[in-house]
């Protein structure tokens, strides 16, 4: 049976790819759970096979993943809280500021097309994108 993670389980995830070496404590502090719930999750985590060692080698199979480049435009005056707002989403791996028609690149990774629908749609949300263009990485060339 597959395994399926919900928001915070990604967000875990998220953090734990930035900083493997993450106490309990500043995952609960980061995320805003209980340490109890961090934990709970954690060893759920670990027990199913999602998260294998703690350098993050994940049960998905990186060709498994959906990935993407995102390019958005932004409304000036609004540009801190969006990208405050696009750092906040697990899925967005890395968010790159750029020059030309479009502000920012967003590197996106989801499980599947149905989480990777979500995250368009929340990016489409946030106040202050004006325009957003994303192409799916199909294969290395």
């Amino acid at each position: 049976m597959k395994q399926v993670l919900d928001q915070t389980d990604h967000r875990i995830l998220s953090a734990l790819r930035k900083n493997a070496r993450a106490s309990l404590t500043e995952l609960s502090g980061l995320l805003g759970i209980t340490r109890a719930t961090t934990k709970a999750r954690l060893d759920r985590l670990t027990t199913t096979g999602v998260i294998r060692r703690f350098t993050i080698e994940t049960g998905l199979q990186e060709n498994d993943l959906v990935r993407a480049v995102m390019t958005v435009q932004l409304q000036g005056s609004m540009s801190r809280s969006v990208i405050r707002a696009l750092r906040a989403v697990p899925e967005i791996q890395n968010l790159y500021s750029t020059n030309g028609a479009w502000d920012l690149v967003a590197e996106i990774q989801t499980e599947n097309l149905q989480s990777f629908d979500r995250v368009l749609r929340q990016v489409r949300e946030i106040n202050g994108v004006l325009n957003s263009e994303t192409s799916l990485l199909l294969d290395v060339a």
